[in-house]
């Protein structure tokens, strides 16, 4: 016989396993509401642009993110520099990833964005 305490358990541990499994709004998610806003509203949601450019009746601004890091090196197996074989560990990397999000802007409303850089996914 099952407990109805443990029935109820059961389903708490699922519920919050399911949870950790969830993720937040994509980038593109997040960026759409902006899009029909004014340059306020944007500058106000993100902060003052990196860039920005002035072409014909259209002014882009630019936001930068920027993320370095160092990530550890891989475990080697093989040869080492003085003969002896075994496992060692590769130098350790920098890592650079940049999102560039270039938001177009016309009579003082967002038309579009546009995302370039490996850090944007």
């Amino acid at each position: 016989m099952i407990r109805p305490g443990a029935v109820r358990l059961a389903a708490a541990a699922a519920a919050a396993v399911v949870a950790g499994c969830a993720t937040g709004p994509t980038l593109e998610q997040r960026l759409q509401p902006l899009v029909g806003r004014s340059e306020g509203d944007i500058v106000a949601a993100l902060g003052v642009p990196d860039r920005s450019y002035q072409a014909d009746d259209r002014r882009f601004l630019t936001f930068v993110d920027q993320r370095s890091y160092i990530m550890a090196g891989e475990p080697v197996l093989g040869y080492r520099s003085y003969g002896r074989y075994g496992p060692y560990f590769a130098p350790p990397y920098y890592v650079n990833r940049v999102c560039e999000i270039t938001f177009t802007v016309r009579a003082g409303r967002a038309e579009g964005y546009s995302l370039r850089g490996d850090a944007c996914r």
